[in-house]
């Protein structure tokens, strides 16, 4: 049970480092960005290519990654996302964004091939823990996602940039009263968001296969964390990411099919109890 504990441990870790950003895009914006699971899928592949070529280094390559995927993200965010703020309706934003994600996956099976690639684990140690050997790589997954929890409470607390975003979720009119153009602050976010997606595509390469179609399997399971955690809401995406880790952990021990269904469950509870407003 404690190996299972810590798997929930770590699916939730990389949920709530890719979720972040969806919480934050969808809370400010009111934009559904399908687009993101193309930038978590491009982080792996961009992983792929690059570490053989720095000497199988994984942290070098995890870094190149991420630097080289968030240009595409602000190429994205430029040209289709910016497009669409303000809109009355997100059906817009959900049409478009999955229009860029389909067209994404089939640009990486051009580039790529549409075979699925593994990695090995990048550390391949163990440590005890309850006298179970757990792979030390999920440890260091569970840290990382906690470590990046910690940076995101103090960027939007203490510095300036992230006081705007905070308020602009607040209530946006009242910031742009101000003179402030918070769109421009939302852009900054949204590249940390993209950012962090990428990188949450690099961790989870090495426990999973990297496939052109990955990210479908993992944009519904971050949207769920968004709505069980609360739009815009840090800590919220944070709980929700652990719990429904551990939800798929523990589900998919006793019934293997019905892991990631039970997410939605899940959802659908919070959902009738605190329905959100759109």
């Amino acid at each position: 049970m404690i190996g299972t504990i810590a798997y929930g441990l770590t699916i939730g870790g990389i949920l709530y480092i890719i979720s972040i950003g969806l919480s934050l895009t969808f809370g400010t914006m009111r934009i559904v960005n399908f687009a993101h699971a193309l930038v978590y899928t491009l982080g792996a592949y961009v992983l792929v290519s690059v570490l053989p070529r720095v000497g199988n280094l994984f942290p070098v390559a995890a870094v190149i990654a991420v630097l080289v995927t968030v240009p595409l993200a602000y190429v994205i965010e430029r040209y289709v996302i910016r497009q669409l703020y303000g809109s009355q309706s997100i059906d817009y934003a959900i049409i478009a964004t999955y229009a860029v994600l389909l067209i994404g996956i089939d640009a990486i099976k051009w580039v790529w091939g549409a075979a699925p690639i593994s990695l090995s684990d990048p550390i391949g140690l163990a440590v005890p823990v309850l006298g179970v050997e757990l792979p030390l790589y999920r440890l260091v997954i569970i840290g990382v996602a906690i470590a990046i929890f910690f940076l995101m409470e103090g960027f939007f607390r203490r510095t300036v940039v992230g006081k705007i975003v905070v308020a602009g979720l607040e209530d946006r009119e009242a910031v742009r009263s101000l003179g402030i153009e918070v769109d421009r602050y939302f852009t900054i976010v949204f590249l940390i968001g993209s950012a962090l997606a990428a990188l949450g595509g690099v961790l989870y390469a090495p426990i999973t296969s990297v496939h052109p179609y990955m990210g479908f399997q993992v944009i519904l399971v971050c949207f769920a964390v968004v709505l069980v955690g609360g739009l815009g809401s840090l800590r919220g995406t944070f709980v929700a990411a652990f719990a429904l880790g551990l939800v798929i952990a523990v589900t998919g021990r006793f019934w293997g099919s019905a892991a990631e269904t039970m997410v939605f469950v899940v959802m659908a509870v919070v959902l009738i109890f605190k329905p959100i407003e759109v």
